[in-house]
């Protein structure tokens, strides 16, 4: 029998110095059977770092052919693709020519492997943005992940702050492109 998604309610507020973006978001998010603490917490991370009234989580991991977050215009059209992890170079590839934006958030002990390999391919695609989170910081986010969270993003100078009731996680995004 397959195993069932496990709910996360999530009331974000994002205090974003940088974008002047102060909001509230409750999101409902289905953490995939496969889905780690470590990934679902960079998910939160990528909404945090992108907040929009019209930013949506996806289908996810369900999904090959969505992002992990994406935001639509009014009229449907792609805006910005929001990848975790380290997808491939085709993937990277059809994103960038399906969305006005891409970012990938890429995380893990390869990381920087993922990146030397892909990186001389991707010149071309001027509407991607690489950031890399350090694997410190992304496993110390995944010891905060709790069904029902009250999670305070802010950012500041390109630095985040995380926390959720008396736990802070900082995290410093190392943009590679």
């Amino acid at each position: 029998m397959a195993q069932k998604s496990t709910i996360y309610k999530v009331e974000l507020s994002v205090s974003d110095m940088d974008r002047h973006y102060y909001e509230t978001h409750k999101l409902t998010i289905a953490k995939h059977p496969s889905e780690t603490d470590e990934r679902l917490m960079v998910r939160v991370l990528a909404f945090a770092l992108n907040a929009h009234e019209h930013l949506e989580m996806t289908k996810g991991l369900s999904s090959d052919d969505e992002p992990d977050i994406w935001q639509k215009s009014l009229s449907g059209e792609l805006e910005l693709w929001v990848a975790l992890g380290l997808p491939s170079e085709k993937i990277v590839r059809q994103s960038s020519g399906k969305s006005k934006q891409v970012i990938v958030y890429s995380y893990g002990s390869t990381s920087q492997m993922w990146w030397d390999k892909i990186k001389n391919s991707t010149t071309r695609f001027d509407n991607l943005k690489v950031v890399n989170l350090a694997e410190a910081e992304t496993l110390e986010l995944a010891n905060l992940a709790n069904r029902s969270m009250k999670v305070q993003v802010n950012i500041q100078e390109g630095d985040v702050m995380l926390s959720v009731d008396d736990n802070i996680v900082y995290v410093t995004p190392n943009v590679w492109k």
